[in-house]
């Protein structure tokens, strides 16, 4: 697999996102993910954003993070690298795509100076949340909770820390 840094405008990059929010919906019976997005919260050195493609040149995972620092009340802290929109199309699942995006996002983001990185999932994805606990990330407790699904009953936020 070839991990190549890219826009989120992309025009695979919006693909996959579409999968991805279509996938949300599903889950949760909702219209996806009501975070916004820009691309520009991706470009480096305050983020980077990943696509995965096969060998025949097909974009089949993606993942990015962003900075966030402590400001207002959605719950980040000063140091913060945020992971958004990790998702691998269904006949990729498996493969260990998911481990691969995640460590590189894990090892940009510690590059670019960031401390801790923070992502929310939710129930309806327990694979995404068997993957994180099994990659050292640790749940945070409910006042920990940060992001626009926050307070939801159903969001799960997990944190592991970037520093040595």
């Amino acid at each position: 697999m070839d991990l190549v840094v890219t826009r989120f405008d992309h025009p695979d990059a919006r693909k996959l996102n579409d999968e991805v929010q279509a996938e949300y919906a599903r889950r949760y019976e909702s219209e996806g993910d009501a975070t916004p997005l820009a691309p520009e919260m991706f470009d480096p050195p305050r983020g980077i954003y990943l696509i995965a493609y096969d060998p025949l040149g097909r974009p089949v995972a993606t993942g990015g993070w962003r900075a966030q620092e402590a400001a207002g009340e959605e719950g980040y802290r000063d140091g913060d690298a945020e992971i958004k929109r990790m998702y691998v199309v269904p006949e990729a699942r498996g493969l260990g795509l998911a481990r691969q995006l995640l460590a590189r996002l894990e090892e940009d983001a510690r590059g670019a100076g960031r401390t801790r990185m923070v992502l929310e999932t939710g129930i309806a994805q327990p694979e995404a949340m068997n993957l994180y606990a099994s990659s050292g990330y640790l749940e945070l407790p409910r006042a920990e909770h940060f992001g626009v699904y926050r307070h939801e009953p159903t969001s799960r936020c997990y944190s592991k820390s970037l520093l040595p």
